[in-house]
């Protein structure tokens, strides 16, 4: 089906948007995220969303606002403090229950408001905020009003959005993430079987541990399954972190790459919602400073290593499930 996106033809030729980063909205009692697919990998079942905290960057485009850039007339500028107070107040309003559909939601609202606007680019990451455990006496329970800010991987969403010819707006591309992540083996991984040559000073390892730096983003088939409205279909962040966890713990990988391969076709597999999922990865694996300890016949002494380090990236579609399947 061909598309009704309006074609901007001034951007063909020239980059031009402006807006507005850390826009850190912190609103509490949102709509709990609950209903959601149970996986065996993971005893995550939704979020409360008492907090629901997010840091957000908004890029607005089109055609009119190229005179404020070659004329200096602001008539048609809408002040970046105005977008950020658009976006807070639409904080209060929003009835859902995930950042993808608050972002929605905002993209809507702008392209609705503003009839100028041609496209908006828009993005979040999503903070987690933990229930503390306190005393009541006979033992111990969350409170229902102290939170601690969570770990150091955060969802995360992007959208690019543009006004169609119905004056409506069409999604041109969705990516939903969690990024940040940090995991370390300290023993079931390995390297070995490389290329060694005149530049190779890499012995090979066959037990080494391995610590990754690891963002994961995915692409829904149908783009509203990320609004949470069908809870069933949203595919939370937790989850795909407990995967990874799980692929982890449960493989001795021969390298990285093949670390999220797995990680990749588990994730694929428990949701075929999901068209895509792709990886960038950092190689943060500790240099060895001792074999071996006295006090321990497994211990080791490890630091960090030099400042270069290896990285990948890579994707994978519901094909490639289809492949491993047949093999």
């Amino acid at each position: 089906m061909k598309s009704n996106v309006l074609k901007n033809k001034t951007e063909i030729r020239r980059k031009m948007y402006y807006g507005k980063g850390d826009v850190f909205v912190y609103r509490t009692y949102a709509k709990p995220l609950a209903g959601i697919k149970e996986i065996p990998e993971s005893n995550f079942k939704g979020r409360s969303n008492t907090i629901f905290g997010m840091d957000i960057k908004v890029a607005l485009k089109g055609d009119a606002f190229l005179s404020s850039f070659s004329k200096g007339d602001n008539s048609l500028v809408i002040a970046t403090d105005s977008m950020k107070n658009f976006i807070l107040y639409h904080a209060g309003e929003y009835d859902g229950s995930t950042m993808e559909g608050f972002l929605h939601y905002v993209s809507e609202s702008f392209i609705r408001k503003y009839k100028h606007i041609d496209g908006i680019v828009i993005s979040g990451k999503q903070f987690s905020f933990e229930e503390v455990d306190v005393s009541y006496g006979n033992g111990f329970a969350p409170s229902d009003t102290v939170f601690r800010q969570g770990l150091l991987e955060h969802p995360s969403t992007s959208l690019e959005v543009f006004r169609t010819e119905g004056d409506d707006y069409e999604i041109i591309d969705q990516v939903s993430g969690v990024e940040g992540l940090r995991l370390i083996k300290v023993k079931g991984s390995s390297f070995y079987g490389y290329i060694k040559d005149e530049f190779t000073t890499l012995p090979e390892s066959f037990d080494r541990p391995l610590f990754i730096y690891l963002d994961i983003r995915w692409r829904y088939e149908n783009n509203q399954d990320g609004n949470g409205e069908n809870p069933s279909n949203y595919v939370c962040a937790e989850q795909v972190v407990h995967i990874a966890q799980a692929v982890f713990h449960e493989k001795d990988s021969p390298s990285i790459q093949k670390l999220i391969y797995d990680i990749g076709a588990r994730i694929l597999k428990r949701f075929p919602q999901l068209v895509e999922v792709s990886f960038e990865s950092n190689n943060r694996t500790w240099d060895t400073v001792l074999d071996e300890v006295s006090s321990s016949p497994e211990g080791k002494v490890f630091t960090d290593p030099r400042p270069p380090y290896g990285f990948q990236g890579f994707s994978m579609t519901q094909d490639d499930i289809l492949k491993i399947d047949e093999d």
